[in-house]
């Protein structure tokens, strides 16, 4: 039952998440990550109205690179869609080949199992393959842009922490823990974005991007 024909289409798929897994290796960390607007997690929180950018979310778009994320759907569709249909092999007698049967079936079980699992593990495993390939200078993150995943971004003054997910130039995304400078004007909330112009004990000092917070750093710095 291993090479069964019936197979064949899943284990070109897991060939295809190999050689994707592959790619992400020698790139460092993976592609480009899928950026939504915003943050998927905030805008599902703050209105539940945005059913496309919940459904994106749930597959695992714009919370890891792209390419490591079709390379963990490919793969894990191949070998749940192989087991299923040993499953169902060895229950009836025979591999289900017929598409709009019990191997339609095998089929689409597949497809929504893998994608539940990509969606599950391609975050922690793109931090393990970002932190693989990153630089290790705290400074690289300096002028990235973050969009804030707390409920806002506290002062340096208050002791307090927020959290942002930055993609560094090497398009890693990456979560920091962030606070604002004393003479900072403007709050950022979740969701919106941040600038990043220093780096302290604790994390990185940020400014709300395209405020006058900015503005005035620029002309300062």
């Amino acid at each position: 039952m291993l090479f069964h024909p019936a197979n064949i289409a899943y284990w070109i798929f897991l060939a295809i998440g190999v050689l994707l897994f592959l790619l992400v290796i020698l790139s460092g960390g993976g592609d480009e990550n899928l950026e939504l607007e915003g943050d998927v997690d905030a805008d599902i929180d703050t209105d539940g109205n945005f059913l496309p950018l919940e459904i994106l979310g749930w597959l695992g778009i714009g919370k890891a690179p792209l390419i490591l994320l079709l390379a963990i759907d490919f793969s894990t569709w191949g070998v749940v869609g192989w087991l299923l249909n040993v499953v169902m092999g060895n229950l009836t007698g025979t591999i289900p080949q017929r598409f709009m049967g019990l191997g339609g079936v095998v089929f689409l079980s597949s497809l929504g199992l893998s994608l539940f699992l990509g969606s599950t593990i391609s975050r922690p495993l793109g931090k393990i393959f970002a932190d693989f390939g990153e630089d290790t200078s705290s400074d690289r993150l300096l002028g990235c842009v973050g969009v804030v995943t707390s409920k806002e971004v506290p002062y340096l003054i208050e002791g307090k922490i927020g959290q942002a997910d930055v993609l560094d130039n090497s398009r890693n995304l990456v979560t920091i823990t962030i606070c604002l400078p004393q003479w900072a004007k403007v709050v950022p909330q979740r969701g919106e974005q941040v600038l990043i112009i220093d780096r302290t004990q604790n994390g990185y000092l940020v400014i709300a991007k395209d405020s006058t917070d900015e503005e005035l750093w620029l002309d300062n710095s």
